[in-house]
């Protein structure tokens, strides 16, 4: 989450929590955002639908990231799967997929309602009819109470050379005109999950994923334009519990003390789980030898427990942390451990 309710330019306490969430965290048991059903394979930005209308993984729901926003309330960023003119399977079929961004807002960080409008069309992101997914919303560094969006832009396969690029907004993130150029590439490297850490040295971090290799990191000292690639890995991808990947941290600042990171991990391609580590410095990473979510029965998230960000709920204090996980989670209903992603939930109370 990044805080806009005390400070809403570039800072360090934008990332702040008034404690530790930890690896307690209990799962609500409910959607936060469904996915579209099969039979609304064109929905609308705002639709909602019945919990028990046919999905089979078609469309789908991922990648939110939220804002407390100044005035009070919530506003997720999220991206929605759906199927291209002529590959029907959807997010069944991920590579040949589209997505488009979209928002809902919240008064509790708990219930979620989807917005009106399109935040950011695969087209307009430069994607063409391909993807543009995990929408990392921050403020500007220059006064100017603008929002930046760093997002990942895929024109192919998960394979494919990709980049993180940017889009701007000044009216609290409802519509985005995208800056010209890349933000960040690694070679012909795949790319992706951004998160941005804004720094005491008035610098910031980027972490994304780099496709068989883990987290990884870039600096930027001009305001978040411009990043230089940092030596070394984050959080390496490896046994037992990132075999496949390590991927979308999200990272928060436990005041002097460091901070806290939660990262998705496959042991393989039809199992995920959500982990977590500890940092003194933001290079360093502490991993715990533990999930903190774990797949389980026949839920919602039965097969993977993904990309996701950390609310700190309105009620929480420093004595009484409470906080909300909103994480991308896949049934497992569909051939190859696939199924329907939608966004859950789960809460913790430090």
């Amino acid at each position: 989450m990044i805080n806009l309710s005390e400070v809403a330019v570039g800072s360090v306490r934008v990332h702040d929590v008034a404690c530790d969430p930890g690896c307690e965290w209990t799962r609500r048991g409910v959607a936060a955002i469904d996915a579209a059903p099969d039979a609304d394979s064109s929905p609308r930005p705002e639709a909602t639908w019945a919990a028990d209308a046919v999905r089979t993984g078609v469309c789908g729901a991922v990648s939110p990231r939220v804002v407390r926003l100044p005035e009070g309330g919530y506003r997720m960023f999220y991206s929605q799967i759906l199927p291209r003119e002529g590959f029907p399977a959807g997010a069944n079929d991920y590579d040949n997929a589209t997505t488009r961004i979209l928002s809902a807002v919240s008064d509790d960080g708990l219930n979620w309602t989807p917005e009106p409008g399109v935040r950011l069309s695969s087209e307009q992101g430069g994607a063409g009819e391909f993807r543009v997914v995990s929408s990392e919303v921050v403020p500007m560094s220059d006064e100017t109470g603008r929002l930046r969006m760093y997002f990942e832009c895929c024109q192919g396969s998960q394979a494919t050379r990709n980049a993180i690029r940017s889009a701007v907004s000044d009216d609290a993130g409802l519509s985005w005109e995208v800056e010209p150029g890349e933000r960040f590439c690694v070679e012909e490297s795949n790319i992706c999950s951004p998160r941005i850490v804004f720094l005491e040295d008035g610098r910031c971090r980027l972490y994304v994923n780099r496709r068989g290799v883990g987290i990884i990191s870039a600096v930027s000292g001009d305001g978040g334009t411009t990043f230089e690639l940092e030596a070394g890995v984050r959080v390496a991808q490896g046994p037992p519990h990132a075999t496949h990947t390590a991927f979308a941290s999200e990272i928060l600042r436990l005041g002097d003390s460091g901070y806290r990171m939660y990262f998705a991990a496959y042991s393989r391609p039809d199992h995920a789980a959500i982990m977590t580590a500890l940092s003194e410095d933001g290079l360093q990473w502490d991993v715990a030898s533990d999930p903190v979510l774990s797949p389980q029965g026949e839920g919602v998230d039965a097969a993977k427990c993904s990309e996701m960000c950390v609310v700190e709920l309105p009620d929480s204090t420093p004595a009484a942390g409470h906080f909300a996980m909103l994480y991308e989670a896949c049934d497992g209903t569909a051939v190859d451990r696939r199924g329907v992603w939608r966004v859950a939930c789960a809460e913790s109370r430090p």
